[in-house]
């Protein structure tokens, strides 16, 4: 049996989030393969948590804890921390520091996918296209004029490094922009300003199953509100639809862009990819590493329509990242 550490929480405004999904993961966890711990990882505090909400503090010397005298170490760890320090890499470089097998990707390509504009401008060379795009950090003078005149509107406000939707605006005129760009700031201090893509957005997970790089089937999103926010995200303002309700040409062409994006990469784990499809061409918007687990969200309602049972899904995590 080997002792599987599910790291959950954060230290961003994703916490509530990743804290379902590692109560998703710590439930459909295979119990006659895996010990499961749930860990919280906060500012104030790493602990454990065991069945009766007691805590005992996380040792960060060696990521171990003493649970009544007894030292327990872990054999993995299961990342289900969206945003800080999870899914920005710092998490997993403290792991490589340790010698502790995770299920997520490597600290650099956590750190470049959960960058916005990195993750955008590396992928660009590949032929893999984009919205038009314009950078802000905070303290640098906004000329909206400049802004509009390059990109158009309405055009979308948000955080660079920040998920969940968190901070993101669509803008429609050009005096709404600087109030756009004071909630994006809230969220980051660096922010991407992009054009309006105006087509069908779809969703891609691709994930190594069983050693192979697998496109899972693609989902379709359609927001009841005026983009995918978080309200469409996580409290049903939107419909998703598995498998989306494009061509198979399409199906085909937007699951190579993204197979791509995650092999250039040398992507490991989960990933699921944003697209906005414009006149027949894929538009990538944004790559989740920790995606949503919890039972709404993509990628498990990807995996069911492929056949991955949950425990499937979390047990081949697991089986990758220690082999």
């Amino acid at each position: 049996m080997k002792n599987i550490a599910i790291i959950m929480g954060g230290y961003s405004s994703e916490y509530q989030i990743s804290l379902i999904s590692g109560n998703v993961v710590y439930q459909f966890l295979d119990k006659t393969k895996y010990n499961a711990f749930r860990i919280h990882i906060f500012k104030e505090k790493w602990v454990y948590v065991d069945a009766n909400d007691a805590e005992f503090p996380i040792d960060r010397n060696d990521f171990s804890v003493n649970i009544n005298g007894t030292k327990q170490t872990f054999d993995c760890v299961f990342n289900a921390i969206h945003g800080t320090p999870g899914e920005d890499g710092l998490m997993q470089a403290y792991f490589e520091l340790l010698n502790i097998p995770q299920t997520a990707c490597d600290y650099y390509q956590a750190a470049l996918t959960f960058n916005k504009r990195d993750l955008l401008s590396v992928l660009k060379p590949y032929g893999i296209k984009t919205a038009n795009s314009y950078y802000l950090n905070k303290g640098d003078i906004i000329n909206t004029d400049e802004i509009v005149q390059k990109l158009g509107l309405p055009c979308f406000v948000k955080p660079n490094k920040a998920g969940s939707s968190f901070g993101i605006s669509k803008v429609k005129t050009a005096a709404e922009l600087p109030i756009a760009i004071e909630v994006a700031y809230k969220e980051d201090n660096e922010i991407i300003i992009e054009s309006f893509l105006d087509g069908t957005e779809v969703s891609v997970g691709v994930i190594n199953y069983k050693g192979t790089v697998t496109v899972l089937p693609i989902t379709e999103i359609i927001s009841e509100n005026d983009f995918f926010d978080y309200e469409a995200k996580y409290q049903g303002k939107s419909q998703e639809i598995t498998p989306a309700r494009i061509s198979d040409e399409m199906t085909q062409k937007v699951g190579e862009i993204a197979k791509r994006a995650y092999e250039v990469l040398k992507m490991k784990g989960f990933s699921r990819s944003e697209f906005i499809i414009v006149d027949g061409e894929p538009h990538m918007l944004e790559m989740n590493t920790i995606p949503g687990l919890t039972t709404e969200s993509l990628i498990p309602q990807q995996a069911k329509a492929a056949g991955i049972s949950l425990e499937d899904l979390f047990t081949n995590a697991i089986e990758l990242a220690l082999n």
